[in-house]
């Protein structure tokens, strides 16, 4: 007769061997795959840590529930377009990148497969999405709205500096989003009592002319728009607005990390963890045109004191307190 003991260990040693057998003959669930895009360097600022972040809020972890092929550009333009094919050829089930350069590249690369933006300025004008309410086509994401925050920008700077009358405005000139700046807030302009006049470099090459050409129209301020070729190149045109003594506004902290006055913006770490939501909703099943295009909701004011020593200006302590950082 078997014991209680002997019946048990026989079910578990059935067990056992049954279940390998069992195995093959079900579907492995297929571990969802994202793209990353990256146009800078690694880590990838505040956007890629961002975004990974947001996907371990929503209880993703990576190389287990979720594959993330990282791919990082090094701040050279030619290399987006190659990394997106790349990418591309790694079937992904989504693509992620930010900046427009990414986007456009991710978007050449593929028609088909869904691309998130974490964030980048200006789909709709790009001809990247036909709507922010409904994108249509394989990308979403979301947008910077770095131009509506012109004339905040301004009333900071003229708070900040209260003797400024003349601000230029510094552009790409071939990112066409930006053609109306900065007549779009002469308004506001108007009311604080200031000139605006507009500044284009589409080089870092050309860097030293524009600011040439500024001050010879008298600016005594600077805001510099939130574009690519300014983020990779930050340091150098603080460089330059120190030398010609320009107090600087300018969009995310990066900015006044790398040495503007000031900077006022999007949370960009932020709006690239919210991201990841757009990545689990398309990994769900929802289609990326059908989901709005979404602005940021959240924005930070930095300080850079070590700057405001250098130009000789003392900035209010009422500015001080709302500030969300201050580098001293």
């Amino acid at each position: 007769m078997m014991t209680s003991f002997s019946l048990g260990a026989l079910l578990v040693a059935i067990a056992v061997v049954a279940a390998p057998l069992s195995a093959p003959g079900q579907p492995r669930e297929k571990v969802p795959r994202v793209g990353v895009l990256e146009p800078g360097r690694a880590p990838g600022g505040g956007c890629v840590p961002g975004f990974r972040q947001g996907l371990r809020d929503l209880g993703y972890i990576e190389g287990q529930t979720i594959i993330v092929d990282l791919r990082f550009a090094d701040e050279d333009p030619d290399r987006i377009p190659i990394l997106a094919a790349e990418l591309i050829r790694q079937t992904p089930d989504v693509l992620w990148t930010h900046s427009p350069q990414g986007a456009r590249a991710a978007n050449h690369a593929t028609a088909t497969i869904p691309i998130v933006i974490g964030v980048a300025g200006y789909l709709v004008e790009q001809g990247l999405a036909t709507s922010l309410a409904r994108p249509g086509g394989n990308v979403t994401g979301f947008e910077l709205g770095d131009i509506e925050l012109g004339g905040k920008r301004l009333q900071l700077l003229k708070e900040a500096v209260p003797t400024v009358a003349r601000v230029a405005v510094l552009v790409d000139p071939t990112m066409h989003a930006y053609d109306s700046v900065p007549k779009n807030f002469e308004p506001d302009a108007r009311k604080l009592g200031v000139h605006l006049q507009r500044g284009e470099a589409r080089s870092a090459k050309a860097f030293e002319g524009a600011f040439a050409a500024m001050v010879r129209e008298r600016a005594d301020a600077l805001m510099i728009a939130d574009l690519p070729l300014f983020i990779r190149n930050s340091q150098r045109l603080f460089e330059l607005a120190l030398r010609y003594r320009l107090p600087t506004i300018a969009g995310w902290r990066r900015y006044a990390e790398a040495g503007s006055l000031m900077a006022y913006g999007a949370n960009v770490p932020d709006v690239c963890r919210r991201s990841a939501t757009y990545v689990a909703k398309i990994l769900r099943g929802a289609k990326p045109g059908d989901l709005p295009i979404e602005q940021p909701t959240k924005f930070e004011l930095v300080i850079n004191l070590k700057t405001a020593k250098a130009l000789g200006l003392t900035i209010p302590p009422s500015l001080l307190l709302r500030a969300d950082q201050v580098i001293e």
